[in-house]
């Protein structure tokens, strides 16, 4: 039997079982097979069958002791990190090399450029021993027996502190209200005065100041009976008996006699002194042993102006110099600094009671309503309270003292606008606040403080605005107001003459200033002796940067002379207003106040719901 199927490599394959083959029959056979596999291609199968399984080429690792990696693998990453870092330095090389466009910072406005001149009159103010960087070349050390020399008072050491105007007096009560108005602008514009490069500056001009105030009375006591009100003497009265009016000298070289007054019922006095270290105390909140140490003082001060009531200034020559006409004002605003330092409540309690505002005369208006002073300082304290109330909201029991507070504030913010005739104004434009008394830029420069700042409290609370009446203006308007007052004290009025010294081309020359009119010569003169500059038509031979003088009159008209103080005479107060106006104007307008260092020790308030009403009776 046999079968027959097909040959695998191409011919037929015959199988015989009934007999087998012989050798030679399978040698041919072998010989036709081979033949015919030649005789056609095979493909792969067919050739892995006569060939086998072929060998693998075996893969090489490489061990890295926390992980094994293929060679390959291992050369390619390496190879991108290596390929990676010289491009990386490559790129690093062209930036290093390529030429750099710096970036400078735009040129200081107008207001930051002011800024920093009014800044400098402080240096020249300053009376003791000087710091070494106080950068008034013409000024040296002076009057260093302040309270040694006068065997009738207790304060022995009154070195130090601000000299007042153009004469060697020390007054502290105006000297306090300056200092305040530094603090209060620091608090609420900080950022602005590190943007022009002069927060260390007024940091340093402020607790010169505050130094000296410490000195006056017995600051580590919580009761006290007197203050050192006054160093050196202006009455001219008595004859020609030399002092710091009579005498025409450089503080450097006085030689006469300067007595301490001393005060022991002094509420309005005691009442600023106390506001000016409260407010200090906030500035210096960083430095907590000197902060602790203002606020203690203030408060010993504000006991003592509540204790022992009455005006500093009665029966003294303060009352034809720097005359008080009242200490409702101080209560108010002591008070409000106080609370805001120490965050005790019943400061605001004080600050906040009706029948101490009727005294101080924030209901019923007046001729002088609404100007901020040396003297007066309402005002103040009602842009200081409202601020509580547009950002603290506090409520019962103050709530309805607040929004009268709110409201008078407002209408003063109206009074100076142009469209309403409170106030008068030049035919150049400046607001007549003193109505056409001398020496009028002190009170214009607290007006546009105030009118910055409650303008930047509107925006601080997201209001655009407020009303006057039944008309609603936007806070814009407010800044314009503002900006067209300092503009002309700093040259845009009809003189075209900047009334801050240093300042633009054209400004006083003749500044009734003892110091800046007398040159340093190392000539000693004595009393008498220095009438001839005081008198002489020349320029000063030093110039008083950054004073601001007192200014024009109501007809725009100022006279360049050294003997008339109603045009030339420079003032603490005066300059203090001007910083605090030109720093709320300066820089970005987008950097408004800060909201909450004034509140930084104040508690959490949540308001005392109001009494239950009374019960219903049939």
């Amino acid at each position: 039997m046999s079968m027959y199927g097909r040959d695998p490599w191409g011919g037929p394959l015959e199988i015989n079982t009934a007999d087998s083959a012989t050798d030679d029959d399978r040698s041919r056979n072998l010989q036709v097979f081979d033949r015919a596999a030649m005789s056609r291609n095979l493909d792969e199968t067919q050739q892995s069958w006569l060939l086998g399984p072929t060998e693998q080429k075996k893969k090489k690792y490489v061990d890295l002791g926390c992980i094994i990696v293929s060679r390959k693998i291992f050369k390619w990453t390496v190879g991108c990190i290596l390929a990676a870092a010289l491009l990386a330095g490559f790129i690093t090389m062209i930036v290093k090399l390529a030429p750099r466009h710096k970036h400078h910072n735009p040129p200081p406005d107008n207001y930051t450029l002011a800024l920093r001149k009014a800044l400098m009159f402080f240096n020249a103010q300053k009376s003791g021993k000087l710091p070494k960087h106080n950068n008034v070349s013409w000024r040296g050390n002076s009057c260093l027996q302040d309270g040694k020399s006068d065997d009738s008072t207790m304060f022995k050491n009154l070195v130090g502190g601000y000299y007042d105007a153009g004469d060697a007096i020390k007054f502290n009560f105006p000297q306090s209200f300056a200092l305040t108005m530094l603090s209060w602008s620091v608090i609420e514009y900080s950022a602005k005065y590190e943007a022009a490069g002069e927060l260390n500056h007024v940091k340093d001009i402020i607790k010169w100041g505050t130094d000296y105030l410490l000195k006056t009375f017995n600051n580590s006591a919580d009761t006290i009976d007197r203050i050192a009100a006054q160093v050196g003497k202006g009455d001219t009265s008595g004859g020609p008996e030399p002092n710091d009016h009579y005498c025409w000298v450089r503080p450097e070289d006085i030689d006469y006699d300067r007595p301490v007054t001393e005060c022991h019922s002094c509420s309005d006095l005691a009442g600023e002194m106390s506001a000016a270290l409260a407010s200090a105390s906030i500035v210096f909140k960083d430095n907590r042993a000197y902060s602790q140490k203002l606020a203690h003082g203030a408060r010993t001060l504000f006991k003592f102006s509540r204790d022992q009531r009455g005006r500093y200034s009665v029966g003294n020559e303060a009352e034809t110099l720097y005359n008080s006409t009242g200490y409702w004002d101080e209560f108010i605003w002591g008070a409000a600094w106080l609370y805001y330092a120490t965050g005790n409540s019943s400061y605001l309690q004080l600050a906040t009671t009706p029948g101490i505002a009727k005294h101080a005369g924030a209901f019923w208006g007046g001729p002088d309503y609404g100007v901020l002073s040396w003297d007066n300082k309402l005002t103040g304290a009602q842009v200081l309270l409202s601020r509580m109330r547009l950002f603290l909201s506090p409520g019962y029991p103050y709530e309805e003292i607040l929004r009268t507070f709110h409201n008078q504030t407002s209408i003063i913010m109206c009074s100076y606008l142009p469209i309403f005739t409170s106030f008068n104004r030049t035919k150049g434009g400046l607001i007549q606040l003193n109505h056409g008394r001398p020496q009028p830029l002190q009170y214009v420069v607290n007006a546009a403080f105030l009118a910055t700042l409650f303008s930047d409290y509107l925006a601080a609370a997201d209001t655009p605005g407020w009303y006057c009446g039944p008309n609603f203006y936007s806070t814009d308007v407010l800044r314009k107001f503002a900006e067209t007052q300092i503009d002309y004290i700093l040259g845009k009025n009809p003189r075209k003459m900047s009334y801050v010294v240093g300042y633009g081309n054209h400004y006083p020359k003749r500044v009734h200033h003892r110091g800046a009119s007398i040159p340093k010569n190392k000539v000693k003169y004595n009393c008498k002796g220095g009438w001839k500059w005081r008198d002489s038509s020349k320029a000063n031979p030093n110039t008083i940067v950054g004073a601001m003088v007192a200014g024009p009159d109501k007809h725009d008209g100022f006279h360049d002379v050294r003997s008339n103080y109603n045009y030339t005479e420079p003032t603490l107060a005066g300059n203090a207003g001007l910083v605090a106006a030109l720093v709320a104007l300066s820089g970005d307008r987008d950097i408004g106040v800060d909201k909450n260092t004034l509140f930084s020790a104040v508690p959490p308030m949540f308001p005392t719901p109001p009494p239950p009403p009374a019960p219903w009776r049939p």
